[in-house]
């Protein structure tokens, strides 16, 4: 595999480690070699087939939002505003990556930060001031990251028309187009190497990785809204499931398709959306998938559907309960085990991201989180539902807000997670009882505009180390500081790494 320096930018000349690199598991060909030298990283530009989208919103909501901005009712258009609880440490915008920011993950002191464009490698031994590292154009939505070892995982959920990083967007039903995993090496921090490329039904919309010694399995969540993809057609009622090895990641392989929705018919199982449950999303794949190694347990988010279940074997996982909410949920977007692993949170994404639901027109019950109790013991273990939460400010109708990714904050006997809200934020919230939930603490932008629906805010929010940190889709990395006694025994936990998704044992879970 290929990977190819160019010159230095702007932002070199103040951070000499950070370079941005052309990578490319098809860039062997001399052509293709001259045209990704010939592209300047300053004028890098997000692939528009894979660009998020925004929208208008009526002149009576553009006119709504700016009362509420003159009356204080919510800040001004890119004013901070935050608890007092929360303090902004750091700021990095997006350089030479231009497309939409997405997730994030850990590895000792590196953030590893994805963007429809690529990914973007930042050094935070000092949280107040992050340094970018290097920034690895491959243009792809969503750019979904996890790391583990020497190896960093990339979805491409969009179709392209190789599996290289110069490859561009087509229409999904031309037959030689290609969606699914990139692997890339990262032995030399400062150089990725791109090392493997695995084609996916469906492509690949998230991941999640069940590391082991000798090998990484990825499960691989999508989904198919787009029937005239080749390779998505109905039913798609299950993922793939991909074995790399750590010492040969070229030889990366999908090893099985386990079906978790078998049913009767084209559609197999799972939700049947509308119109049978107007306005759900029927269920055609997974949206996300956490497990717990530790436990061999896992939970999905699959459109229609939450789903628990047993990955004692990681190759053929196990559905144990399957649950749906056909009056408030509309899509089932990804989920949070709390640390007895005896809860899920579950996340609605109504609007698919990039709608204004966090106003009083939505209500408290929709575009929220669901707060599911595991109760019982083995193969009979049953997902109840408890409540909702949703953050208790009202956005702009210019704001898309919705409930996103987030992660747990480790404090012994409590269930404390902070999350995402797109605009809505990032919000600090305890679950510890399962029908009371509150917000602790909050840290928010003001819209990105009075007069337009523009694609912005925080995608992930996630604790690690003392901190938190946010990949914000427009304004880009941001270092925040928790300082709360509810919260403040979990600077004490200290971890080699995180991949949200894969999450970690914080303590014992056993009385």
């Amino acid at each position: 595999m290929t990977s190819l320096r160019t010159s230095r930018t702007a932002s070199d000349t103040r951070n000499p480690r950070a370079r941005i690199r052309y990578t490319g598991v098809a860039a062997a060909a001399a052509g293709l070699l001259a045209t990704l030298l010939a592209v300047s990283p300053a004028a890098a530009t997000p692939d528009p087939g894979d660009a998020p989208v925004g929208g208008t919103v009526s002149a009576e909501q553009a006119a709504d939002a700016r009362a509420a901005i003159q009356s204080g009712e919510i800040p001004g258009v890119d004013e901070i505003v935050h608890s007092s609880n929360i303090e902004h440490l750091a700021n990095i915008p997006k350089d030479a990556l231009k497309g939409s920011n997405s997730d994030l993950a850990f590895q000792g002191n590196y953030a590893f930060a994805g963007n429809y464009d690529g990914f973007r490698i930042f050094d935070i031994s000092d949280p107040k001031a992050p340094k970018s590292v290097v920034q690895v154009l491959c243009p792809g939505s969503q750019n979904d990251i996890s790391v583990s070892g020497n190896l960093v995982f990339l979805s491409t959920d969009s179709s392209r028309s190789d599996d290289s990083c110069a490859s561009t967007t087509q229409p999904a039903s031309v037959k030689e187009s290609w969606e699914g995993m990139k692997i890339f090496d990262i032995s030399d921090i400062a150089n990725p190497k791109y090392v493997a490329a695995v084609e996916t039904a469906c492509g690949s919309h998230t991941h999640t990785l069940v590391p082991q010694r000798k090998d990484v399995y990825v499960y691989v969540s999508s989904y198919s809204p787009n029937v005239a993809f080749p390779d998505c057609q109905p039913p798609h009622d299950g993922i793939s499931v991909i074995k790399v090895p750590r010492k040969a990641p070229e030889q990366a392989a999908v090893v099985d398709f386990p079906v978790l929705f078998p049913g009767e018919g084209p559609d197999g199982g799972g939700n049947p959306g509308g119109p049978t449950n107007p306005g759900v999303s029927k269920t055609t794949g997974c949206h996300d998938i956490t497990v717990l190694p530790e436990k061999d347990l896992a939970a999905g988010a699959c459109m229609g559907d939450g789903i628990l279940f047993d990955i004692e074997d990681p190759e053929h996982p196990r559905v144990i309960d399957r649950v749906q909410d056909n009056v408030n949920f509309a899509f089932w977007h990804s989920a949070t085990f709390n640390q007895r692993a005896n809860k899920v949170v579950f996340t609605d994404e109504l609007g698919g991201g990039s709608g204004a639901t966090c106003n009083a027109a939505i209500g408290p019950n929709r575009g929220a989180d669901g707060i599911y109790d595991i109760v019982g013991k083995g193969k009979n273990r049953k997902l109840v539902f408890r409540s909702y939460f949703k953050i208790p400010r009202h956005q702009a109708a210019t704001e898309n807000c919705v409930a996103h990714n987030g992660s747990l904050i480790p404090v012994k006997g409590k269930d404390l997670m902070v999350q995402a809200w797109y605009q809505g934020g990032i919000s600090v919230w305890d679950f510890t009882d399962s029908a009371k939930p509150k917000e602790i603490a909050y840290f928010e932008r003001g819209p990105l505009s009075a007069t337009t629906l523009s694609t912005a805010g925080s995608w992930s929010a996630y604790y690690y180390n003392g901190h938190i940190y946010s990949n914000d889709m427009a304004k880009g990395f941001d270092v925040l500081k928790l300082s709360d006694p509810r919260t403040d025994p979990a600077k004490r936990i200290r971890m080699d790494g995180l991949n949200v998704q894969t999450q970690p044992d914080y303590f014992d879970f056993d009385d």
